[in-house]
């Protein structure tokens, strides 16, 4: 998937079914969460670096490389 160089919204990779899959399944729990709505006008960059207030770092990563395979 094209990550824009990270400057992919939240929302648009909630909107995709596919990259919606990868956060449901690392982040299920989360989903619900209301910050999730009003994250969605946030970049994938900004986002990075909000969660690494809470995630380890290997996680993001993860993550990050996962929603680049798509």
């Amino acid at each position: 998937m094209d990550l824009k160089g990270k400057r992919i919204t939240v929302g648009e990779l909630l909107d995709d079914p596919r990259s919606r899959g990868v956060f449901q399944r690392r982040f299920g729990k989360w989903m619900n969460h209301p910050m999730v709505k009003a994250s969605r006008t946030l970049t994938l960059s900004q986002l990075e670096e909000m969660a690494a207030v809470w995630l380890p770092r290997k996680t993001i990563q993860e993550t990050l490389e996962e929603l680049r395979r798509l």
